[in-house]
């Protein structure tokens, strides 16, 4: 990537905005249920704290589409982020206007403002360009510099992503080098044997990724919903289990040009429903009863895996192997993950789901780099040109 680098650029007294991906879920009571997002940018933060600059933090939460939504205001993200600082954080209502210029204008070195839920304003997904472009430029105008710290939202043509780089200085945060940099070295440049985990529900947002990689790796292990259009193709019955009817044909030329490559579950555990009461038993995955659900990984399968997975240098994993969110569908992508985290190997796991998993087995430090990044992720998966990045890139030329 052609990117600056934080590290590189002077903001030492600067007012910088950095644009933080804090999208995290939050309960009925308006608290934060999960801050890793909020986590993954504390070393940039502290890094600027440290060179003394100015911190100007724009987010976006959820999905307001253009209007601002009471319970989407950001108050309970800077609440949480005072306490991992344990620095006071200030919340403007806003994010433009003379109520934030006075209050930037004021600031002091190592003050930190966290701005409104960008996506109050309809300007920010704007199909107009020139839209998007006029609210940049007022974002800019109380900024010196830009950081971009939200690889989570990097495939976005947004105002705030793809846009404000380009009127201001600007760099990747540390977390977002980090990622981006780790990803495409493992794609561009892996140490083999070079394995691929892709699991997940819909097989049309995974051909892409499939299709990228198969021809970088030595095998794919795949796994999730999406296997049962594979084995329509094959000639197996697959009960209830979904099959994305509009991929048979995708997933018939990909089996015929890479039969050598794709590595299938040859057993999985199936019930009649997707329920934690349910009744689940291990079937050989050409054996799948009528009515009934394919829900998990076996244990021969599982077992096949990690020994496909013995002898990887490198890694990497896209979405869940089951139904994690239940514990008996859960098991395959538990022991897949804890096997991992024990390899010497580059392992890089990312999207929302997967990562979710992962922080749940309490083994997220034991592996080289678990993005949050969900769609971000899988873009450049893909090997994608993500828009964000690509203006930090003209910023750079610049």
């Amino acid at each position: 990537m052609k990117f600056c680098t934080l590290k590189k650029m002077d903001v030492t007294n600067k007012r910088v905005l950095v644009r933080v991906g804090y999208d995290v879920p939050l309960d009925d009571k308006g608290n934060v249920v999960d801050n890793s997002r909020i986590k993954e940018s504390l070393p940039t933060i502290q890094y600027l704290l440290k060179k003394k600059a100015k911190i100007i933090l724009l987010t976006h939460l959820g999905r307001p589409k253009g209007k601002a939504v009471e319970k989407l205001r950001c108050d309970a993200v800077a609440k949480e982020l005072s306490c991992l600082l344990n620095k006071p954080v200030k919340k403007l209502d806003d994010c433009i206007g003379k109520i934030v210029e006075k209050q930037i204008s004021a600031m002091k070195q190592g003050e930190i403002i966290l701005l409104e839920n960008v996506r109050f304003y309809s300007e920010e997904e704007s199909d107009d360009k020139n839209i998007r472009y006029s609210f940049a430029q007022r974002i800019a105008a109380n900024a010196d510099v830009y950081v971009n710290e939200a690889f989570s939202v990097s495939h976005r043509d947004s105002a705030s992503m793809s846009v404000l780089p380009l009127f201001l200085s600007s760099s990747a945060g540390l977390h977002l080098e980090k990622e981006v940099s780790t990803i495409t070295a493992a794609l561009n440049n892996p140490k083999h044997p070079f394995v691929a985990i892709i699991g997940g529900i819909k097989l049309e947002t995974k051909i892409p990724v499939i299709r990228y990689i198969l021809p970088k790796v030595d095998k794919v292990l795949l796994a999730g919903a999406m296997i049962f259009t594979f084995y329509k193709v094959l000639g197996y019955e697959v009960g209830n289990s979904v099959v994305d009817a509009s991929q048979l044909e995708e997933a018939r030329k990909l089996l015929e040009q890479y039969k050598n490559k794709i590595i299938l579950p040859i057993d999985v555990v199936i019930a009649d429903k997707i329920d934690a009461t349910a009744k689940s038993q291990s079937v050989d995955c050409t054996k799948i009863p009528e009515k009934m659900l394919a829900l998990d990984i076996g244990k021969k399968t599982t077992d096949n895996f990690i020994a496909h997975l013995s002898t990887a240098k490198t890694v990497l994993w896209n979405g869940p192997l089951g139904v994690y969110e239940i514990e008996q569908f859960s098991q395959g992508t538990k022991k897949i993950a804890q096997y991992l985290s024990t390899l010497d190997a580059t392992v890089i796991i990312g999207g929302g789901d997967s990562s979710a998993a992962l922080e749940k087995l309490g083994i997220a430090d034991k592996i080289t780099l678990l993005s949050t990044a969900g769609g971000a992720a899988l873009a450049l998966f893909s090997g994608e040109k993500l828009p964000a990045l690509i203006a930090l890139e003209e910023s750079a030329k610049h």
